[in-house]
């Protein structure tokens, strides 16, 4: 047996549960049975528990994110052996069991191995925002040196990796944040200007800070209204690529008429159609990110860690949209 929270309705925080459930068994030569450590803990999260997206298998467990150290290996497993330190973007979604639990079987192609330099708790904060970052900024826009870029939200979870990862890429960033703590903390990871969208028209500013040509590169994580009102702040040619659905009323004219590029980003996919080439693609960026993260040229902000059995108040933190950086389950 083992700990973990179920999600035994859909409803308020309140119906996650602590409770003992069977420990997973390997069914597959290719997994990985891992000891859970810590469960990063997302958005995603919070709206499967809304019943925002449909839960066939209830009573389940959320939590795409995780840490651990694996415990067996599958016969056929080539990447991994018995104490290796992991991290992991898989389950919580669909019928797989997620990770606010002690243990997971994962196959291994979803895994790769946790930077050195990062704890547990970083390391399980670290997976969804920054494949969904890496996919929206480098595989859908194709962000280049010296361009410039508007991250909405640089503060979230999502934007201050994106940030440092348009850095990496060599490009120039402004971000949208809501507060002078947060403007400093995005400066802190490379931002070149901030524009306090309560204070300031954000089309203005940044209209004003590339000599009226806009920017290359919009990166949503707002959606709503926010996805129309950055097209007049993007370049002819320019990129716009949202995380979020578009309105059926985005009235598209004006990125019509600048030929702008609409990009849509949902990083889910490959785990939930089975995308195999696409998975495979997920744990390179993990990968890759490991190597940023030892060599410092990456870091990942922890708002809050919970013991495991605080899943509930974790979410009630989450759904305040007040939060900077992850929050995170600890086992």
């Amino acid at each position: 047996m083992m700990r973990s929270v179920l999600m035994t309705k859909v409803g308020a925080p309140d119906v996650l549960e602590l409770c003992e459930i069977e420990k997973p068994e390997m069914s597959s030569p290719s997994d990985l049975l891992i000891r859970i450590h810590a469960a990063g803990i997302n958005p995603i999260d919070t709206k499967l528990r809304q019943g925002l997206y449909p839960m066939d298998n209830l009573p389940a467990v959320l939590g795409c994110d995780g840490s651990g150290i694996v415990e067996e290996v599958g016969s056929a497993v080539n990447r991994f052996q018995t104490g290796d330190e992991v991290y992991f973007f898989h389950g919580g979604i669909g019928t797989i069991q997620g990770n606010y639990a002690e243990f997971r079987t994962i196959d291994e192609r979803f895994v790769a191995h946790k930077p050195e330099s990062l704890s547990f708790i970083e390391a399980a904060a670290a997976p969804l925002v920054l494949i969904t970052a890496w996919e929206a900024l480098y595989d859908r826009a194709h962000i280049k040196a010296d361009q410039n870029v508007l991250i909405h939200a640089g503060a979230g979870g999502v934007g201050h990796v994106a940030i440092q990862l348009a850095k990496i890429a060599g490009a120039n960033v402004c971000t949208t944040i809501s507060s002078d703590e947060k403007a400093d903390f995005v400066r802190s990871l490379g931002a070149d200007m901030t524009i306090n969208y309560k204070e300031q028209n954000f089309v203005e500013a940044v209209l004003d800070w590339t000599d009226g040509n806009g920017v290359d590169i919009v990166m949503d994580n707002v959606g709503s209204k926010l996805i129309e009102a950055s097209f007049p702040a993007i370049a002819h040619y320019g990129h716009f690529v949202t995380l979020l659905q578009p309105d059926k009323e985005t009235d598209w004219i004006v990125a019509r008429q600048r030929n702008i590029g609409i990009h849509l980003e949902i990083m889910l996919s490959p785990l939930l159609f089975g995308l195999k080439d696409a998975q495979k693609h997920q744990t390179f960026i993990l990968e890759e990110c490991a190597r940023y993260f030892d060599a410092g040229k990456l870091t990942i902000h922890i708002s809050q860690s919970m013991p495991l059995a605080e899943a509930a108040r974790a979410h009630v933190e989450i759904e305040s949209g007040t939060t900077t950086g992850k929050i995170v389950l600890t086992m």
